[in-house]
């Protein structure tokens, strides 16, 4: 049987995952859309599915004990597209499901995609699979993407605070609940960094860390929508980047967990820490 099955194994935090789990030498089971992107890994085979293809997840599924679910990229019709591939990992008997969450989700989250997140899990709770939710907070990967080309970090997220999080520290903590998954049946984790910073504080770090002036100025709602509005994107989407935002603002980004350390047996990555790794 192959133990564990990682999705997501073509991106940032499941091709973590994928390696830890190799370099441990458990077998397991990549389940790609593009077999030709994935990684090739000691102990890892590859299986094609997408969350939608209901026939395909099932057959990728077929022998697997746990599977990690990370969640798939941001669209309309992401939440279908979880509880398809729900469904399929209930068909296949699969033994238990540890999935990617976001910190705070819940149905009246100002975050719009937590919300999202938030369905997932009820569906992944109706579904009668054991399950683990692993709830990140923001990546602080990500932070320094998200100062502008003039150094200048714009939202509106006023003087809240987030405990952003290292996706190495994420997927270290995803690889201590795979190796041991009876452990954490029905645990809910929030893996969160080691501070809550406020925007300001993150903008010095970002510049101390790059050598150059990074600022926040803290937009009003409306210069958000304004600001983003030249990407024409689609309005959920925009929606989406301002609400990360004014989820800070509200503060329901600022707590922090000792997860991460509980379940990796070493502190959380600062951002300091990870913009000087």
């Amino acid at each position: 049987m192959t133990t564990i099955a990682v999705t997501g194994a073509t991106g940032r935090l499941g091709g973590r995952v994928a390696g830890r789990l190799a370099a441990t030498g458990a077998a397991q089971r990549l389940i790609v859309r593009d077999p030709a992107r994935a990684p090739r890994l000691a102990g890892a085979e590859i299986a094609q599915a997408g969350y939608a293809d209901t026939d395909a997840a099932r057959r990728a599924l077929d022998g697997v004990e746990t599977v990690l679910m990370v969640s798939a990229s941001e669209t309309p019709d992401r939440v279908d597209q979880h509880r398809a591939f729900v469904d399929a990992a209930a068909d296949a008997g699969v033994g238990h499901l540890v999935y990617v969450s976001f910190y705070g989700a819940s149905p009246t989250a100002t975050f719009t995609l937590a919300r999202d997140h938030w369905a997932t899990e009820e569906h992944i709770r109706t579904s009668g699979l054991p399950f683990t939710f692993l709830r990140d907070n923001l990546y602080a990967d990500f932070l320094p993407s998200m100062v502008g080309q003039d150094g200048v970090l714009r939202g509106p997220a006023g003087d809240g605070r987030v405990a952003a999080v290292a996706q190495d520290d994420i997927a270290a903590a995803a690889t201590a609940v795979l190796g041991a998954p009876t452990a954490h049946v029905g645990m809910t984790y929030d893996l969160t960094g080691p501070q809550a910073l406020t925007l300001d504080e993150a903008a010095a770090i970002v510049g101390a860390a790059t050598g150059r002036r990074v600022t926040y100025h803290p937009e009003t709602v409306e210069e958000a929508y304004e600001s983003r509005a030249r990407y024409g994107a689609p309005r959920w989407q925009v929606d989406a980047w301002v609400s990360t935002y004014t989820s800070i603002a509200n503060g329901e980004m600022g707590g922090v967990s000792d997860a991460v350390p509980r379940l990796t047996g070493r502190p959380a990555t600062s951002l300091a820490d990870l913009l000087a790794s």
